[in-house]
């Protein structure tokens, strides 16, 4: 892969944040200057910072550097370029940025037309013609820096501004710009808090950018996925290829990250404003995740008690050099303090002013300060902490989501919602229809059946169509979407797109709304645990399955808390489980111990290393009463703890064990791989059995082999068919599984 040099300049005080928005991109080789980072890397790694990053302005790409004393060594410097390998003669547009310090050429518009006229003459030589110039938006932007009489020329492959996302169609007076905005945000942890589940406010939003940023941020959307028009669109080097790529892995994170919105709301006294705001947000896409209404600062107390208890206020009000006078904005200030103080206590504040006077009316408590420009206007971001925090001992809220009864839920008092025709979907192409009628013949044979099992939560689709390669599960009225990952032959355009129109279509066929839709990438993990989380929003609901009930997350993990696949196994776990102690191992959520304790088990043990679904586990149990001190949990790494000298004592007479395909945990030692290390595993579980009794061993590796020679001892029988739900019959490697026995 081809390396270049970069520059990537930002505003003041923003260098730290654009320096680890580099580290996450995956940036290594990068120096930071004055007003800028230069970094070495590939056309691609710039094209995501033109993509990705919240704070960059332009992204340059140097390509000479000479001496520079007087105009005829610039324009002969310049001419010398070979400027045919980046931009056509013909039917082209070009523009110059100049820029001069402390250099005998100090006239900025003199020295671009210079540069200009060096640029043009040489490829009229060459081809007879010329480009035209553009200074909007043209094919090619040239910027030269001349410091100390050194010139630096650079194609800006941003082209424009980065701050302009494509949002902004309805400005206001002295609007802050998107990626001052952005800055304030990442100033105020609010990506960290956002995961969390921490709401946010802006009560004078203006024309609603800090709103928009905040939603960029919190959904994984990228901030120049709107933009129609990047520098090196038509650059005659552009690796189009690379782009495609990275806007169809942006879209497709956007669709996935809307799911993960924390709330997320605005107003204004100004009327005007308010219809600005509204307008950008729906350009944003997003009029259906942020709300904005008309409201007066001191009168937001009605509203402020219907909002969540923890949050950040955030706010750009007005100051005096920027709006109105500084006398009369005392009241103001005053105004925003009484809210959070009395209205939300638990809230941290945020604002950006010229004059930390004012900060001080809101007699909230300063706890953080950084200097950014406002324009021309020297300001610093002002962070308050919350006058009453929630205490950082207590135990997370868990935002539990009101579960409606199944759409398609007899029982239920209100009639079933029709299968709307898809029909309804705008532009919706021939393959789409294909997949709205396969989806809709899928749901009315399903749920018929469903409802007849008493199951709240059951698969409808799974890549029935190779062209719409996703798994659509049903929870209660909620959809869970996985996307399966593209093969590399496929374009990522078009697999991009059939995901938008798979969005699209769902909540019209299954008659859900579009905030009840949750879509994850799934992929292959790779260095990472099959659980890693996915957010923190600790968003869950109730479903029932065969009359038991189980709490789901759609938004915060990789998986939500219940293997479908696996209800006939846990259906057999609690026809054998009476009477018996039962071993749960590997135990993720506890769905299986449920199944046992409710079938009967007169002991229950679940082992898993994880504090989190080890909780999980419990509030499932509690959830069917299923409660006392014959249900014991233990938080351990399952392979260090089978080789405890306290475990080989132990005995069971039913254990369960699905373990995770591979794990490299830090709460473990070693990495774990099922394939490898499945042999001695089972024979040291096949340990703890007491005479009679029995393993039920699970895996879901696609290509795995057991080897049975290597079990020598133990009688096993392959019930993997026997487990295959209805609704899973499409996919018979979904997993395997065995119930296993000492030999007699």
């Amino acid at each position: 892969m081809t390396k270049h040099k970069f520059t990537v300049t930002a505003a003041r005080g923003m260098l730290p944040l654009l320096e680890e928005e580099l580290k996450q991109i995956g940036i290594k080789q990068y120096k930071t200057e004055a007003g800028s980072i230069r970094f070495t890397g590939s056309l691609k790694e710039a094209y995501q910072v033109c993509l990705w990053s919240h704070v960059a302005v332009r992204v340059l790409m140097p390509i000479a550097h000479f001496s520079a004393e007087t105009t005829e060594q610039l324009y002969n410097g310049i001419k010398e370029l070979a400027w045919e390998q980046h931009i056509d003669a013909e039917d082209t547009t070009l523009a110059v940025d100049f820029n001069s310090f402390r250099s005998k050429i100090h006239h900025t518009q003199f020295g671009a037309q210079k540069v200009k006229d060096a640029i043009v003459d040489r490829l009229r030589d060459l081809f007879g013609t010329r480009p035209s110039v553009d200074l909007h938006q043209p094919d090619l932007r040239v910027n030269v820096y001349l410091k100390h009489n050194q010139a630096i020329v650079s194609l800006d492959l941003s082209g424009e501004s980065l701050h302009k996302r494509g949002y902004r169609v309805s400005p206001t007076n002295a609007p802050i710009k998107e990626h001052l905005a952005a800055a304030i945000l990442l100033s105020a942890e609010w990506p960290k808090l956002a995961r969390e589940g921490w709401a946010l406010l802006d009560p004078m939003c203006g024309s609603g950018t800090f709103l928009i940023e905040a939603a960029l941020m919190a959904a994984d959307i990228a901030p120049g996925l709107q933009r129609d028009y990047f520098g090196f669109l038509y650059w005659k080097q552009h690796d189009k290829t690379a782009w495609q790529q990275l806007k169809a892995d942006a879209e497709r994170r956007r669709l996935s990250g809307l799911a993960r919105l924390p709330m997320i709301m605005g107003g204004d006294q100004d009327k005007t404003a308010v219809t600005a705001a509204q307008a950008n947000i729906e350009a944003a896409g997003l009029s259906d995740r942020i709300q904005v209404i008309h409201r007066d600062l001191q009168n937001w107390a009605t509203v402020a008690q219907t909002l969540p208890e923890v949050g950040l206020v955030v706010s750009n009000p007005p100051y005096g050099q920027r709006i109105g006078d500084t006398d009369a904005l005392h009241e103001l200030y005053e105004a925003l303090g009484d809210l959070v103080n009395q209205h939300l206590p638990a809230w941290r504040t945020t604002i950006i002013t010229d004059n930390a006077q004012l900060g001080k009316l809101t007699g909230l408590t300063l706890f953080d300060s950084k200097p950014f420009d406002n324009g021309p206007i020297a300001c610093e971001v002002l962070s308050y902490r919350a006058p009453k925090p929630l205490r950082r001992d207590a135990k997370p809220v868990q935002q539990e989501m009101t579960a409606s009864p199944s759409p398609w839920d007899k029982t239920s008092k209100t009639k079933p919602k029709p299968v709307v025709k898809s029909s309804v979907v705008e532009k919706i192409s021939p393959q789409a229809e294909m997949f709205a009628n396969r989806l809709k013949k899928n749901v009315r044979h399903l749920a018929k059946w469903a409802r007849k099992n008493h199951l709240d939560c059951y698969r409808v689709y799974d890549a029935d169509l190779p062209d719409y390669a996703v798994a659509i599960d049903i929870y209660g009225d909620y959809v869970h979407v996985q996307e399966y990952a593209p093969p590399a032959d496929i374009d990522p355009l078009k697999a991009s797109e059939r995901l938008d129109e798979v969005m699209q279509i769902i909540p019209v066929v299954l008659g859900v709304s579009n905030d009840k839709v949750a879509l994850k990438l799934r992929q292959k993990q790779r260095g990472s645990n099959q659980y890693e989380s996915q957010a923190a929003l600790r968003q869950r609901f109730e479903v029932r399955e065969n009359d038991l009930r189980f709490w789901i997350n759609l938004t915060d993990y990789l998986d939500t808390g219940l293997f479908l696949d696996h209800r006939i196994t846990r259906q057999m776990l609690a026809e054998t489980s009476r009477g018996k102690a039962f071993l749960n191992l590997f135990a993720y959520t506890g769905s299986a111990t449920v199944y046992a304790a409710a079938g009967g088990a007169k002991s229950t043990t679940t082992v898993d290393m994880s504090n989190t679904y080890l909780g999980w586990a419990k509030d499932n149990m509690q959830l069917n009463n299923l409660v006392g001190e014959q249900h014991q949990f233990i938080r351990a790494d399952v392979l260090a703890w089978l080789n405890e000298p306290a475990t080989q004592d132990l005995r069971f007479d039913l254990i369960f064990v699905d373990p995770p395909t591979f794990s490299n945990s830090n709460k473990m030692e070693g990495v774990f791989d099922i394939q490898r290390d499945y042999i001695d595993m089972l024979h040291k579980i096949a340990g703890m059995l007491n005479p009679g009794g029995e393993i039920f061993f699970s895996t879901n590796r696609r290509d795995f082999k057991l080897d049975a020679e290597a079990l020598k001892g133990l009688d096993i029988k392959d019930i993997s068919k026997a487990t295959l739900p209805i609704d899973f019959e499409r996919n018979s490697k979904i997993h395997y599984c065995w119930r296993i026995q000492k030999s007699a």
